[in-house]
């Protein structure tokens, strides 16, 4: 018999989890899994419950929540010598890391894709002295996810995060960033900059090229536009980045490591995985290459070639 840890944070989304907790245990109970609940009491609850989970001999972490409650567990299992793989049962407002892993809307379904499926390994991002999943980020729009309310969340969806953002065009500030990579400098009057490794950011922005094991980040960066007609056509681009890109304004490139500096030594505000992720002047960016594996269904996770060689040879034996 397995033996499952369940990180669940009641509150999460639209706060359903809690009607299906006996359908999940009982799925989970039926596939001969022993399952041990843990409810989230607090926003860095799950962090110490994943690292106790992975000390405690288990076999698997379940974590059911949103993008901020799964950063947090992956908080908990980096900062452990035994790390467990990941089932994600998706129940927040956006899910993007859920998206990106190809783990279905439904509840249920989800259940039975962690059940049925197989852990992938895939990169971990380093924060300074801490973890993301998906997204690190600065300027404008970044402050929507941890400043909109979770009624509001759960009433509206997207639309919260976008309502949000509109309010914020008026009066958009850009940071004076040093940004440094594989021995390349950029100096200039940034709006916004991402370091991502995710197909989808706040359930609006479509990334196309990203592969979840490369070792590599994708970075965004935009530059500050001079006027309203310029700020119109950054965003159509951005919010299209499945096409072209507005390359005056937009940097594009990936990276395993990267360092950005505050010229003037003002701090600069960061969203991780969602949530609020501190005020830096200078902060570095790492990628964890393979660090934690997720169930997932690996026909629909956009994973490497060696990734997915050493799958069908699991499969075959």
């Amino acid at each position: 018999m397995k033996k499952a840890y369940f990180i669940v944070n009641l509150v999460a989304g639209k706060a359903m989890i809690a009607e299906k907790l006996g359908m999940i245990i009982n799925e989970f109970t039926k596939s001969n899994y022993e399952m041990t609940v843990h409810t989230t009491q607090s926003s860095k609850d799950a962090a110490e419950a994943a690292e106790y989970a992975c000390a405690n001999k288990y076999d698997l972490i379940v974590c059911a929540g949103g993008d901020g409650t799964l950063s947090q567990c992956i908080q908990g299992i980096m900062k452990s010598e035994q790390r467990l793989p990941i089932g994600y049962i998706p129940a927040g407002s956006t899910n993007d890391f859920a998206k990106t892993l190809g783990i279905p809307k439904d509840t249920m379904a989800a259940v039975k894709l962690i059940i049925e499926g197989k852990p992938v390994p895939c990169d971990v991002g380093g924060f300074n002295s801490e973890f993301f999943s998906y997204i690190v980020a600065f300027g404008v729009f970044t402050n929507i996810s941890y400043e909109t309310s979770q009624n509001l969340k759960n009433v509206l969806g997207h639309a919260a995060y976008f309502l949000n953002g509109l309010m914020q065009l008026t009066s958009i500030k850009s940071k004076r960033m040093r940004v440094e990579y594989d021995g390349n400098m950029i100096e200039d009057d940034f709006i916004f900059g991402m370091v991502s490794n995710t197909a989808s950011v706040a359930g609006m922005l479509s990334m196309s090229e990203f592969v979840l094991d490369d070792g590599l980040f994708e970075v965004m960066l935009i530059k500050k536009p001079t006027n309203p007609l310029q700020l119109q056509s950054l965003i159509r681009s951005v919010l299209n980045l499945k096409g072209d890109i507005d390359k005056t304004y937009i940097k594009f490139f990936k990276t395993s490591k990267i360092r950005f500096t505050s010229i003037g030594g003002e701090a600069v505000t960061w969203t991780r995985d969602g949530e609020y992720g501190g005020n830096y002047v200078s902060n570095t960016i790492v990628n964890n290459n393979r660090a934690i594996s997720f169930i997932v269904n690996h026909r629909v996770v956009k994973i490497s070639q060696d990734s997915l060689r050493s799958l069908l040879k699991m499969g075959s034996n």
